[in-house]
């Protein structure tokens, strides 16, 4: 493929040098709408005798070059400017079918020598499927903002809220096993061990004499 575009080049130098034609720049791309115009031009000098080509494209590959036919919606034409004589295309309407690159084809006796072209595409363009007024916009745009600031607050509110409800929970358990604690357990007894620990802590290991004595008649023997 490289060589094939090589030896291309190589061709199209020699036909340029053997013509003495020189070939002004053409505006590789142009797109337009369907049912716009489309103007088109190719500049060259010294003035040949030329017209108008198309190459169409499908697929991959590119068919032609064959002539452009003229009509009413199609029309050609030619101009002088700064010392070039261009060819000029004029399209009234586009279509689809107007789309493909469009060349010069310059003939000089029995060498023929084409410009470098410029591709049109048509294209159509996307139509509304639902005609809006800016202020339905405007309220569909509010109604966004909403809906994401409802989405932020709303799950921070709710693990806030599942905090809480832990949190009182975990104080309810707290509480229910303090409670557990002393169930069953009886108070007046309780309060009696409390009473002989404090009294024989206040006591101590030492008692009166007189008590003793006292202690010691109290004792009545058995007799035999």
């Amino acid at each position: 493929m490289g060589i094939g575009i090589i030896l291309g080049l190589c061709s199209f130098a020699v036909a340029i040098a053997e013509t003495g034609v020189s070939l002004m720049p053409d505006i590789p791309f142009l797109s337009v709408s369907l049912s716009h115009n489309a103007f088109l031009e190719c500049c060259y000098k010294p003035n040949k005798t030329s017209r108008w080509v198309k190459r169409s494209q499908y697929g991959s590959a590119f068919v032609g070059p064959y002539p452009v036919l003229f009509s009413d919606r199609i029309r050609e034409g030619n101009l002088k400017k700064d010392g070039s004589f261009c060819d000029t295309l004029n399209f009234t309407s586009v279509t689809l079918n107007d789309t493909g690159l469009y060349q010069c084809r310059i003939d000089d006796n029995s060498l023929t020598l084409h410009t470098h072209g410029t591709y049109l595409q048509v294209y159509k363009p996307i139509e509304k499927t639902i005609n809006l007024s800016e202020n339905t916009k405007n309220r569909i745009l509010t109604a966004e903002g909403i809906l994401l600031l409802l989405c932020v607050l709303l799950p921070s509110a709710t693990l806030l809220f599942k905090s809480k409800k832990l949190h009182e929970l975990e104080k309810k358990k707290v509480q229910k096993e303090e409670e557990n604690i002393y169930q069953g357990l009886n108070l007046d007894e309780c309060c009696a061990t409390y009473d002989q620990i404090e009294c024989s802590q206040t006591r101590g290991p030492y008692q009166d004499v007189c008590n003793v004595v006292q202690e010691e008649d109290s004792i009545q023997l058995e007799k035999p």
